[in-house]
Protein backbone atom coordinates (compact mmCIF):
# COMPACT_ATOMS: atom_id res chain seq x y z
CA UNK A 1 0.00 0.00 0.00
CA UNK A 2 1.35 3.53 -0.47
CA UNK A 3 2.53 6.01 1.47
CA UNK A 4 -0.01 8.31 0.20
CA UNK A 5 -2.75 6.73 1.29
CA UNK A 6 -2.10 6.51 5.16
CA UNK A 7 -1.96 10.72 4.70
CA UNK A 8 -5.85 11.24 4.85
CA UNK A 9 -6.05 8.90 7.92
CA UNK A 10 -3.54 10.13 9.91
CA UNK A 11 -5.26 13.50 9.31
CA UNK A 12 -8.62 12.23 10.39
CA UNK A 13 -6.53 10.53 13.57
CA UNK A 14 -5.03 14.59 14.34
CA UNK A 15 -9.32 15.48 14.06
CA UNK A 16 -9.62 12.35 16.86
CA UNK A 17 -6.96 13.59 19.12
CA UNK A 18 -8.24 17.35 19.05
CA UNK A 19 -11.94 15.90 20.32
CA UNK A 20 -10.36 14.15 22.90
CA UNK A 21 -8.24 17.24 24.35
CA UNK A 22 -11.78 19.14 24.08
CA UNK A 23 -13.63 16.71 25.83
CA UNK A 24 -11.57 17.09 29.36
CA UNK A 25 -10.88 20.41 28.99
CA UNK A 26 -15.20 21.03 28.34
CA UNK A 27 -15.98 18.67 31.37
CA UNK A 28 -13.27 20.61 32.89
CA UNK A 29 -15.50 23.61 32.55
CA UNK A 30 -11.83 25.55 30.08
CA UNK A 31 -14.63 26.03 27.59
CA UNK A 32 -12.26 28.26 25.28
CA UNK A 33 -9.56 26.04 25.06
CA UNK A 34 -12.30 23.48 24.51
CA UNK A 35 -13.40 25.47 21.60
CA UNK A 36 -9.88 25.89 20.33
CA UNK A 37 -9.57 22.30 20.14
CA UNK A 38 -12.94 21.84 18.31
CA UNK A 39 -12.03 24.37 15.59
CA UNK A 40 -8.61 22.61 14.98
CA UNK A 41 -10.48 19.19 14.94
CA UNK A 42 -12.92 20.59 12.33
CA UNK A 43 -10.21 22.25 10.60
CA UNK A 44 -8.75 18.42 10.12
CA UNK A 45 -11.89 16.76 9.18
CA UNK A 46 -12.36 19.10 6.45
CA UNK A 47 -8.55 18.46 5.05
CA UNK A 48 -8.73 14.66 5.45
CA UNK A 49 -11.54 14.30 2.87
CA UNK A 50 -9.75 17.11 1.06
CA UNK A 51 -6.53 15.14 0.63
CA UNK A 52 -8.39 11.73 0.15
CA UNK A 53 -10.30 13.30 -3.15
CA UNK A 54 -6.62 15.13 -4.25
CA UNK A 55 -4.92 11.82 -3.68
CA UNK A 56 -7.15 9.80 -5.60
CA UNK A 57 -7.29 7.35 -1.88
CA UNK A 58 -10.54 7.43 -0.89
CA UNK A 59 -11.73 4.29 1.32
CA UNK A 60 -14.33 2.88 3.38
CA UNK A 61 -11.97 2.87 6.56
CA UNK A 62 -11.38 6.62 5.74
CA UNK A 63 -15.49 7.09 5.95
CA UNK A 64 -15.68 5.10 8.88
CA UNK A 65 -13.02 6.32 10.90
CA UNK A 66 -13.91 9.95 9.83
CA UNK A 67 -17.52 9.07 11.15
CA UNK A 68 -15.80 8.00 14.66
CA UNK A 69 -13.66 10.92 14.49
CA UNK A 70 -16.42 13.40 14.46
CA UNK A 71 -18.68 11.68 17.37
CA UNK A 72 -16.01 12.68 19.78
CA UNK A 73 -15.27 16.15 18.04
CA UNK A 74 -18.52 17.15 16.84
CA UNK A 75 -20.91 14.66 18.66
CA UNK A 76 -19.88 14.04 22.34
CA UNK A 77 -17.85 17.93 22.88
CA UNK A 78 -21.15 19.67 22.21
CA UNK A 79 -23.02 17.77 24.10
CA UNK A 80 -20.96 17.79 27.29
CA UNK A 81 -20.79 21.72 26.79
CA UNK A 82 -24.69 21.87 27.01
CA UNK A 83 -24.77 19.93 29.74
CA UNK A 84 -22.18 22.17 31.53
CA UNK A 85 -24.36 25.00 30.47
CA UNK A 86 -27.76 23.70 31.96
CA UNK A 87 -25.98 23.15 34.78
CA UNK A 88 -25.10 26.38 35.22
CA UNK A 89 -28.76 27.97 33.96
CA UNK A 90 -30.65 25.21 36.19
CA UNK A 91 -32.16 26.57 39.58
CA UNK A 92 -32.75 22.90 40.25
CA UNK A 93 -30.38 21.16 43.22
CA UNK A 94 -27.95 18.28 42.14
CA UNK A 95 -28.39 15.36 43.36
CA UNK A 96 -25.40 14.27 45.26
CA UNK A 97 -24.20 10.56 45.68
CA UNK A 98 -23.07 10.37 49.13
CA UNK A 99 -24.62 7.18 49.70
CA UNK A 100 -22.14 5.43 47.56
CA UNK A 101 -18.99 6.45 49.12
CA UNK A 102 -18.38 3.78 51.06
CA UNK A 103 -16.99 2.15 48.08
CA UNK A 104 -17.17 4.60 45.06
CA UNK A 105 -15.01 7.87 45.62
CA UNK A 106 -18.24 10.49 44.73
CA UNK A 107 -18.43 12.27 47.97
CA UNK A 108 -18.43 15.87 45.88
CA UNK A 109 -19.54 14.77 43.00
CA UNK A 110 -23.30 16.18 41.94
CA UNK A 111 -25.58 15.75 38.87
CA UNK A 112 -28.47 17.85 37.79
CA UNK A 113 -30.85 16.01 36.48
CA UNK A 114 -32.53 18.57 33.97
CA UNK A 115 -29.12 18.92 32.67
CA UNK A 116 -28.85 15.76 31.37
CA UNK A 117 -30.98 16.56 28.10
CA UNK A 118 -27.85 18.38 27.30
CA UNK A 119 -26.94 14.85 26.00
CA UNK A 120 -29.35 14.37 23.77
CA UNK A 121 -27.66 15.81 21.22
CA UNK A 122 -24.98 13.24 21.43
CA UNK A 123 -26.69 10.89 20.98
CA UNK A 124 -28.61 12.63 17.91
CA UNK A 125 -25.43 13.09 16.34
CA UNK A 126 -24.72 9.48 16.68
CA UNK A 127 -27.83 9.07 14.78
CA UNK A 128 -27.27 11.65 12.41
CA UNK A 129 -23.46 10.63 11.96
CA UNK A 130 -25.03 6.34 11.30
CA UNK A 131 -27.39 7.85 8.61
CA UNK A 132 -24.84 9.50 6.48
CA UNK A 133 -22.82 6.96 6.57
CA UNK A 134 -25.40 4.14 4.90
CA UNK A 135 -27.10 7.36 2.76
CA UNK A 136 -25.53 7.47 -0.87
CA UNK A 137 -27.25 10.70 -1.71
CA UNK A 138 -25.15 12.70 0.12
CA UNK A 139 -22.52 13.22 -1.84
CA UNK A 140 -22.95 16.87 -3.37
CA UNK A 141 -25.00 17.87 -0.53
CA UNK A 142 -26.03 17.37 3.16
CA UNK A 143 -29.61 16.39 4.43
CA UNK A 144 -29.99 17.61 7.93
CA UNK A 145 -27.07 19.73 9.60
CA UNK A 146 -23.67 18.34 9.45
CA UNK A 147 -22.07 17.90 13.09
CA UNK A 148 -19.53 20.04 12.33
CA UNK A 149 -21.98 22.99 11.80
CA UNK A 150 -23.78 22.16 15.07
CA UNK A 151 -21.06 21.60 17.31
CA UNK A 152 -20.16 25.48 16.02
CA UNK A 153 -23.35 26.66 16.89
CA UNK A 154 -23.48 24.90 20.58
CA UNK A 155 -19.73 26.10 21.22
CA UNK A 156 -20.49 29.71 20.45
CA UNK A 157 -23.17 29.58 23.43
CA UNK A 158 -20.04 29.96 25.89
CA UNK A 159 -17.58 31.88 23.72
CA UNK A 160 -20.25 34.59 23.46
CA UNK A 161 -20.36 34.64 27.22
CA UNK A 162 -16.58 34.77 27.78
CA UNK A 163 -16.08 37.42 24.97
CA UNK A 164 -19.04 39.52 24.02
CA UNK A 165 -19.67 41.57 27.23
CA UNK A 166 -23.36 41.71 26.75
CA UNK A 167 -25.24 41.26 30.01
CA UNK A 168 -28.87 40.84 27.73
CA UNK A 169 -27.16 38.05 25.48
CA UNK A 170 -25.99 36.67 28.91
CA UNK A 171 -29.37 36.47 30.30
CA UNK A 172 -30.76 34.60 27.32
CA UNK A 173 -27.58 32.15 26.97
CA UNK A 174 -28.01 31.39 31.21
CA UNK A 175 -32.17 30.61 30.52
CA UNK A 176 -32.30 26.99 31.10
CA UNK A 177 -35.56 27.66 28.80
CA UNK A 178 -33.59 28.74 26.02
CA UNK A 179 -30.72 26.23 26.13
CA UNK A 180 -33.55 23.43 26.48
CA UNK A 181 -35.20 25.20 23.06
CA UNK A 182 -31.74 24.91 21.43
CA UNK A 183 -31.25 20.97 22.37
CA UNK A 184 -34.09 20.12 21.02
CA UNK A 185 -33.74 22.73 17.81
CA UNK A 186 -30.29 21.13 17.98
CA UNK A 187 -31.31 17.65 17.62
CA UNK A 188 -34.29 18.37 15.12
CA UNK A 189 -31.93 20.33 12.59
CA UNK A 190 -29.12 17.25 12.95
CA UNK A 191 -31.77 14.51 11.12
CA UNK A 192 -34.15 16.84 9.78
CA UNK A 193 -34.57 16.17 6.04
CA UNK A 194 -33.83 20.03 4.50
CA UNK A 195 -31.46 19.77 2.10
CA UNK A 196 -27.59 22.24 2.59
CA UNK A 197 -25.21 22.69 0.44
CA UNK A 198 -21.91 21.47 0.89
CA UNK A 199 -18.63 23.36 0.60
CA UNK A 200 -17.01 21.74 -1.61
CA UNK A 201 -16.05 23.09 -4.96
CA UNK A 202 -15.64 21.25 -8.37
CA UNK A 203 -14.54 24.36 -9.19
CA UNK A 204 -14.01 28.16 -9.08
CA UNK A 205 -16.38 29.71 -11.08
CA UNK A 206 -18.37 31.85 -9.51
CA UNK A 207 -21.30 30.52 -11.85
CA UNK A 208 -21.07 27.36 -10.54
CA UNK A 209 -20.32 28.07 -7.31
CA UNK A 210 -22.45 31.64 -6.40
CA UNK A 211 -24.09 29.86 -3.25
CA UNK A 212 -20.51 29.23 -2.08
CA UNK A 213 -19.18 32.71 -2.80
CA UNK A 214 -22.35 34.41 -1.18
CA UNK A 215 -22.89 32.71 2.14
CA UNK A 216 -18.79 32.86 2.97
CA UNK A 217 -18.26 36.31 2.27
CA UNK A 218 -21.97 37.37 4.63
CA UNK A 219 -20.48 35.05 7.09
CA UNK A 220 -17.18 36.78 6.92
CA UNK A 221 -18.40 40.20 7.34
CA UNK A 222 -20.76 38.64 10.02
CA UNK A 223 -17.80 37.44 12.22
CA UNK A 224 -15.80 40.99 11.70
CA UNK A 225 -19.30 42.65 12.88
CA UNK A 226 -20.40 40.73 15.77
CA UNK A 227 -17.55 38.04 16.23
CA UNK A 228 -18.79 35.12 18.08
CA UNK A 229 -22.32 36.29 17.97
CA UNK A 230 -22.02 35.93 14.52
CA UNK A 231 -21.66 31.74 14.54
CA UNK A 232 -25.65 30.92 15.60
CA UNK A 233 -26.69 33.82 12.49
CA UNK A 234 -23.93 32.27 9.99
CA UNK A 235 -25.59 28.72 10.33
CA UNK A 236 -28.97 30.20 10.46
CA UNK A 237 -27.49 31.88 6.89
CA UNK A 238 -26.96 28.63 5.92
CA UNK A 239 -30.17 26.93 6.28
CA UNK A 240 -31.98 29.78 5.14
CA UNK A 241 -29.56 29.85 1.48
CA UNK A 242 -30.14 26.42 1.65
CA UNK A 243 -33.59 26.21 1.30
CA UNK A 244 -33.89 29.65 -1.37
CA UNK A 245 -30.99 27.44 -3.26
CA UNK A 246 -33.18 23.93 -3.00
CA UNK A 247 -33.25 23.58 -6.90
CA UNK A 248 -29.87 23.67 -7.45
CA UNK A 249 -28.78 21.30 -4.91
Amino acid sequence: MQLKSYIPNFITLLNLFCGCIAVILAVNNLFVASAVFVFLGIFFDFFDGFFARKLNVQSELGVQLDSLADMVTSGLVPGIVMYKLLSLASDTPGVAFSSWSSFMQWESFKIVPIALVGLFITMASAYRLAKFNIDSDQQSYFKGLPTPANTLLIISLPLILEFQNSDAMNAIILNKWFLLAVTILSCYLLNSSIKLFALKFKNYSFKDNAIRYIFMLLSLVFLVVLHFAAIPLIILLYIILSLLNTKNI
